[in-house]
């Protein structure tokens, strides 16, 4: 989360390179109240990567750093973008093992910068979210990443949800149903905001996969897409924060894992993003690999995860489909209009993707 945007030296600089989606005077205001020493004028930048809620870098005169986060532009599907939530969790989380940024505050509501937002500490790390960053990680940076992920997401999934104050965040029963009636809402309604025809039709997966869902066997805090660009890696290649906890929720912690893998093609195998083909580099652990590692700090049995590898792909491309009718509204600004119809073809290759790891599980040979 590096920013190469310094504090300008005057507001009307300062005020000339805000970038869409920040009110800076009453963003400031509001960060002076929260910040005991804050030094106007602020600096801020979007920092790129993320497709759903938006984040900026913020800077003051002093090089004080923060990171703020609110909603995308335009059209938000409902609770998806919650800020007041992901709020709660990650100050929920602050006092256990679990590698959270520190909270600044939350505006919960529009009064200030149109949208809810939360400010939390800079965290100075490395986000590996491209190929050029992760080659600048040695192979050993990249096996502690690869191991330090396990590590976290198990730390993650032991979390005690009542003793955090979290009890009620969702129910715990019945995660998978849950969310392939959410995220099959969500897609649908997706598809109403662009031309028909626009998006595949993800309904005959989903109806798969409703018919195939294996009973859960522990309720924990889901991160609902836990990967290795949602992570700050440290010096060492050790992740010193989870980022981007937006869709976070209680339920089955297979989900968690089988959603990992998703994100972790092994060499040679087609990726699911462009960006995590990273993965592949020397030094980073196979597939084979992490799940090895979760299952011996886990209880838990993993011979169906094939099953919550394609339920991951399934709802990655609901996921996706929301992001394409973000951009092609326009939502995500002007230049975002562009790259949508990028986002169709990645949508069909996760859904042959999902099909051949559905294909794979045992649940649903026996089904």
């Amino acid at each position: 989360m590096s920013d190469e945007n310094r504090a300008p030296t005057d507001r009307t600089a300062a005020e000339s390179t805000v970038p869409e989606g920040i009110d800076a005077a009453a963003v400031e205001a509001w960060m002076a109240e929260h910040i005991e020493g804050l030094t106007p004028p602020l600096a801020f930048s979007l920092i790129t990567g993320g497709h759903s809620n938006l984040t900026y870098s913020v800077t003051d005169a002093a090089d004080g750093h923060w990171v703020l986060r609110r909603p995308p532009l335009g059209q938000v599907l409902a609770t998806a973008h919650d800020m007041g939530r992901e709020h709660r969790i990650i100050s929920a989380l602050a006092p256990t093992d679990v590698p959270v940024p520190g909270i600044v505050g939350l505006s919960a509501d529009d009064s200030v910068n149109g949208a809810p937002f939360y400010v939390m500490d800079y965290v100075d790390g490395v986000v590996a979210r491209d190929e050029a960053t992760a080659t600048n990680l040695t192979p050993d940076q990249r096996a502690r990443a690869g191991a330090s992920l396990v590590e976290v997401l198990h730390r993650i999934h032991s979390v005690d949800i009542d003793a955090v104050g979290l009890g009620d965040l969702g129910r715990r029963e019945g995660y998978l149903e849950r969310q392939l009636k959410r995220w099959n809402g969500q897609f649908e309604q997706s598809r109403t905001q662009v031309a028909e025809g626009a998006l595949p039709d993800l309904g005959a997966l989903h109806d798969r996969l409703a018919l195939a869902v294996p009973p859960q066997q522990q309720d924990s805090i889901v991160h609902g897409d836990y990967r290795l660009d949602n992570c700050m890696l440290g010096p060492d290649g050790s992740v010193i924060a989870v980022l981007d906890w937006e869709i976070c929720t209680l339920g089955d912690p297979l989900a968690d894992v089988g959603l990992l893998m998703c994100y972790w093609p092994d060499p040679g195998d087609a990726a699911a993003l462009p960006q995590v083909s990273t993965v592949s580099l020397p030094g980073f652990p196979r597939r084979a690999d992490l799940l090895a590692a979760y299952a011996k700090r886990s209880s838990l049995d993993l011979s169906g995860i094939d099953y919550y590898i394609a339920f991951g792909y399934w709802k990655l491309a609901c996921i996706i489909a929301g992001v394409y009718a973000r951009y092609a509204g326009g939502a995500m600004g002007d230049a975002g209009r562009e790259g949508a119809e990028g986002f169709r073809t990645m949508i069909e290759g996760i859904e042959k993707l999902a099909y051949q790891s559905l294909e794979s599980s045992s649940l649903e040979a026996s089904s």
